[in-house]
């Protein structure tokens, strides 16, 4: 009797042994936490492909964009009558080079732009909307979608629709990083798929 009671007692001492503990799954960060980790990203570059509808004309395009600090550097090949453009924004200095050997500086340079693309882009503010976040200098109306990322949001008279983000890299910033967005204004269609993603960290 005794031996049939330690044996029933050795099984139920089995049966109550505690599993090890499973670190916590960690909580996704919120879009109010998110945007400002990423309105201070100071350097990055990126590939992707531009296509463009301004009234009833379009072009395409692929972009090389690097970003350190305030400099900006983006090369687009085929924008129209271009060719391949180098464009360099460096404060509030604008530059322009295309494969034709133009070159302009400051105004000239932003005219040049505008007349070649048919609007004046937003290079100031492109380069938050890009990280999917709005430009920490101007007001804007944001929609986060229920993945705590930015939806759309509205800014110095555009709208920017965000279609699709990925994971990019490894682990910083969560590397969760627009894929394709639109920008829209009266009479203006941008469509920006990236392909490739760099970050540095802020």
């Amino acid at each position: 009797m005794r031996a049939v009671l330690i044996l029933a007692a050795g099984l139920l001492l089995a049966g109550c042994v505690t599993a090890p503990l499973r670190p916590a799954a960690p909580v996704p960060l919120t879009y109010e936490s998110r945007r400002p980790q990423l309105q201070a990203v100071h350097a990055f570059t990126l590939e992707g492909r531009l296509a463009a509808a301004v009234g009833q004309e379009g072009f395409n395009a692929s972009l090389d964009w690097t970003q350190q600090g305030r400099r900006s550097a983006l090369n687009l090949r085929a924008p129209l009558g271009f060719g391949t453009a180098q464009v360099l924004r460096d404060g509030e200095h604008l530059s322009l080079k295309s494969s034709r050997g133009d070159h302009y500086d400051g105004t000239p340079a932003r005219e040049a732009l505008a007349r070649q693309l048919g609007f004046d882009p937003p290079l100031d503010s492109l380069r938050y909307w890009v990280l999917g976040v709005p430009d920490p200098a101007l007001p804007a109306s944001e929609t986060p979608d229920a993945a705590e990322h930015l939806a759309a949001l509205e800014q110095d008279g555009w709208r920017v629709e965000f279609a699709e983000y990925r994971r990019y890299g490894e682990a910083a910033l969560e590397a969760v990083l627009p894929r394709r967005l639109t920008l829209l204004r009266e009479g203006i269609r941008l469509r920006l798929v990236i392909d490739r993603w760099t970050v540095a960290a802020p």
